[in-house]
């Protein structure tokens, strides 16, 4: 049967230095430390989002074509299937008409 060849790995070529050796680190006990407590910011450093009436029409625009857009392609997708499965059955009866036709004759 047909087997599958297993690429190899090349060996290197040319300067190669040895793998890094890791040693692991110690820990040491210490004195406890409190558990930090979050602040609460009185305001946010961020900065807020404000929409303009010409942001939000902007907006609601390119949704409205993106939906169309997307749902004329699925449409047009979903006739093409049609269309091709009603073609493909008026093939088959029309072949399975003349076999038919060409049995009742002999």
């Amino acid at each position: 049967m047909l087997r599958p060849k297993i690429p190899t790995m090349p060996t290197p070529t040319g300067l190669t230095t040895p793998p890094a050796v890791v040693e692991p680190a110690t820990i040491t006990p210490s004195a406890p430390t409190p558990p930090a407590v979050a602040p609460t910011p009185a305001t946010s450093s961020r900065p807020t989002v404000q929409l303009t009436p010409g942001t939000a029409l902007a907006l609601i625009g390119g949704g409205t074509a993106v939906v169309l857009v997307v749902g004329a392609v699925l449409v047009s997708m979903l006739l093409a299937v049609a269309i091709t499965g009603a073609s493909l059955a008026i093939c088959a009866l029309v072949i399975r008409s003349l076999l038919h036709a060409d049995a009742k004759r002999r």
